[in-house]
């Protein structure tokens, strides 16, 4: 057995993870190369390699022709040489001639040195391709080593990442050795070695912090269907749950906020606003909408648009500062989202449709000192049972009554004038 061969591939292959045929399939070629430089021939197809992988013994041979004139020593033999190593030759045999690789000089030697180096460099570099290439669109963590220009050098452990300024978030400060979660980008395969990018304002780099902390999105049950982010300040995520047993909003949440918040930590206090998702367009642009209330959607789904109308206090809101929560949830849903206060739709029309089935009062409550919204229905039912509440306030669609009401109006003047048809006493001028 070749055992320093042996040790020396056993050694290669645990530290550069390189596989020993792989290696021996090097020395091989390396062995072929150095032969043509030996005899100065561009073409050795007829000399032969064999190594045996677990003694890493080798030989080396060139099957040469029998022939009367000898006109290429690699490729042919006299008959003469031929019947001294085997009295059965005869013209036009195959015989066997050893190869001793001692004999090549010190050029060939150099070449094939270099050709088995070439190889490593160039198995190593794929082995560290491979490796970061099951890690694109997954999150990794790194070390800052240096500034370059604006961009950050992070390293993976066997490779550097290049965190580019435009990917990084807004307000982050980062100092060298200070350890960093980066998403992976892309990896490109160079001839120096794989090329990595990494980001830390991608959405998806969002997503895979949820998958890290919660178990239900880790394992399918809890899908995130969509996200929209702008990285250092906002992020809206929208989430399904796939057993109806589990909340996917608390699932993400977790118990006293503990899994959202450390993925909050993890982000430097982004805010993030976690929905329902639903396949009804206008319930999801509802939703991507809070925390703003709004009173009707209208939805769009070939041409990806729709008319939103919220309270007119509550018009802001749905906005947010600058126009971002109605940026975000417009990405979210994918949808071009024109949002008008109560007031303005009125005005321009768009809400004629809307009046067509029901009509939204606002009440002002003395009590609390503030604003609240009820509905009531255009043919004069009020709710399910058609009751009306004591306090005069019209009830919501499908709002169970007041307790202890039980007579219905009869008609909207009735209601309007606040006649209680309970009451058997007669009202001021009528007759008993």
């Amino acid at each position: 057995m070749n055992n320093e061969l042996f040790e020396a591939l056993t050694i290669l292959e645990r530290e550069k993870n390189i596989s020993k045929e792989t290696l021996l399939d090097a020395i091989k070629q390396s062995l072929l190369q150095a032969c043509k430089n030996h005899y100065g021939k561009a073409d050795a197809s007829n000399v032969v390699v064999n190594i045996d992988p677990n003694t890493c013994e080798f030989e080396v041979y060139a099957e040469k022709t029998v022939v009367e004139r000898v006109e290429d020593d690699l490729m042919e033999i006299s008959l003469t040489n031929a019947k001294i190593k085997d009295t059965r030759y005869e013209l036009g045999d195959i015989v066997r001639v050893d190869i001793k690789s001692k004999e090549f000089g010190r050029i060939a030697t150099q070449n094939a040195k270099n050709v088995i180096l070439q190889k490593i460099r160039e198995e190593e570099r794929k082995v560290l391709y491979n490796e970061y290439y099951e890690k694109e669109r997954d999150i990794v963590t790194g070390v800052v080593q240096r500034y370059l220009g604006r961009n950050i050098s992070v390293n993976l452990g066997k490779v550097d990442a290049m965190l580019n300024a435009e990917e990084m978030i807004k307000g982050e400060t980062y100092r060298p050795t200070e350890r960093i979660k980066v998403f992976v980008l892309e990896v490109k395969d160079t001839p120096k070695g794989p090329k990595i990018l990494v980001s830390r304002t991608h959405p998806e780099f969002v997503k895979r912090l949820f998958e890290s902390e919660v178990t239900e999105v880790r394992d399918g049950t809890v899908e995130i269907k969509s996200i929209a982010r702008e990285a250092g300040s906002r992020t809206k995520m929208a989430v399904w749950s796939n057993n109806p047993d589990v909340d996917p909003v608390g699932a993400c949440v977790g118990l006293n906020g503990a899994r959202v918040n450390a993925v909050v930590d993890e982000l430097h206090g982004e805010k993030i606003d976690i929905i329902n998702w639903d396949e009804n367009a206008a319930l999801l642009i509802e939703n991507a909408l809070s925390p703003a209330k709004v009173i009707s959607v209208i939805a769009d789904g070939d041409e990806k648009t729709a008319k939103v109308v919220v309270p007119d206090y509550q018009l802001s809101l749905a906005i947010g500062k600058e126009g971002q929560n109605a940026r975000l949830a417009a990405r979210l849903t994918g949808f071009k989202i024109d949002i008008k206060s109560e007031t303005q739709a009125r005005e321009s029309g768009d809400l004629l449709e809307y009046e067509e089935d029901y009509y939204e009062d606002e009440y002002y409550d003395e009590e609390n000192g503030e604003y609240y919204e009820e509905d009531y229905y255009e043919d004069g039912e009020y709710s399910e049972d058609d009751t009306y509440p004591e306090d005069g306030v019209y009830a919501q669609d499908g709002a169970e009554p007041d307790a202890g009401v039980d007579e219905p109006y009869q008609d909207r003047e009735q209601a309007d004038a606040g006649e209680d048809p309970a009451n058997d006493e007669p009202q001021p001028g009528e007759q008993e």
